[in-house]
């Protein structure tokens, strides 16, 4: 991934699954130290969700911010604006007596970044779930195999919900800060696992035609890869066809200073396929999504 890495030239970058590594008595991300050794991310700021206890960052699966701009602060947030909600399986073998909570596993990680004395950048790094259905006991065969398809339907509605959840946390923290200033830059970037028209996407965007409220258009928040031409706008390849699930969504006083946008999926494979391990393609199975801008009076 190095010299995909360094193509990037990237002032700020948003990773996701990162996993950590047992180091001197904690769990470390010295893999990713290793990797960008010798790299221009060397000594980039750096943050990064953590386990509960703050002390390491989680097994895997990690978000990570690094920015040539200083971090001032970050955090990370679940179930912070948006509690677990409450569902009781109906498929279930043996049946739920009651209700359970629907919690998503991956944090959201946000920093405020200083780009000049005068400009801040507030980033929020997502990984929303993807969309394997959960689990529902009792209703599998095996690893692969659903014994009906009411099974695997309520476990994809399920793992829709965590999706959604997690896209609805995102929103209220975005509206938290446009509380705070109307015009702040806001770039919301990651993995979303959905396409820019589905639900998730389209509730973190906050788009006029679904509010109907024209009062709120500083609050839009707009998905860069729209000015890419559409054979070349996906990210991920699945049975052959591209799929766009990772973007880059920016607020509308940030687009005035956007420039354009880049998906860099020439070598991108298909993990679909069979015998498609990471072994034998050890590069990630989504592309990065670039964009650039022009701040005035930027360093």
């Amino acid at each position: 991934m190095r010299p995909q890495l360094i193509r990037l030239n990237a002032d700020i970058l948003c990773l996701q699954e990162v996993n950590g590594q047992e180091g001197q008595g904690s769990r470390q991300l010295l893999a990713l130290k290793k990797l960008l050794e010798g790299t221009p991310y060397t000594n980039y700021h750096q943050a990064t969700t953590k386990t509960v206890d703050g002390k390491q960052v989680f097994d895997e699966r990690n978000l990570v911010i690094l920015s040539r701009f200083e971090i001032i602060k970050y955090q990370q947030y679940k179930h912070e604006y948006a509690p677990a909600p409450f569902y009781q399986k109906v498929t279930a073998n043996p049946p739920e007596i009651e209700a359970q909570k629907v919690t998503w596993e991956r944090p959201l990680l946000h920093a405020t970044i200083k780009l000049t004395d005068s400009q801040i950048l507030e980033v929020i790094n997502v990984h929303l779930k993807s969309k394997l259905p959960a689990e529902i006991l009792g209703q599998k065969l095996n690893n692969y195999m659903w014994k009906n398809p009411s099974g695997w339907a309520e476990g994809f509605f399920i793992s829709s919900m965590k999706r959604v959840g997690q896209a609805l946390e995102v929103r209220i923290l975005i509206d938290q800060l446009f509380d705070a200033n109307e015009n702040t830059l806001i770039i919301v970037g990651g993995d979303f696992n959905a396409e820019t028209d589905e639900v998730p996407v389209e509730a973190i965007r906050g788009d006029i035609e679904n509010t109907g409220n024209d009062q709120l258009v500083k609050r839009v928040m707009v998905a860069c890869e729209r000015t890419i031409p559409e054979p070349s706008r996906f990210t991920l390849l699945h049975r052959g066809k591209g799929r766009m699930l990772d973007h880059l969504l920016v607020s509308r006083m940030l687009l005035a200073y956007y420039r354009g946008s880049e998906i860099h999926n020439e070598l991108l494979h298909d993990e679909s396929i069979a015998f498609a391990t990471d072994k034998q393609y050890p590069e990630s199975d989504h592309a990065p999504v670039i964009a650039e801008f022009e701040l005035p009076n930027s360093d």
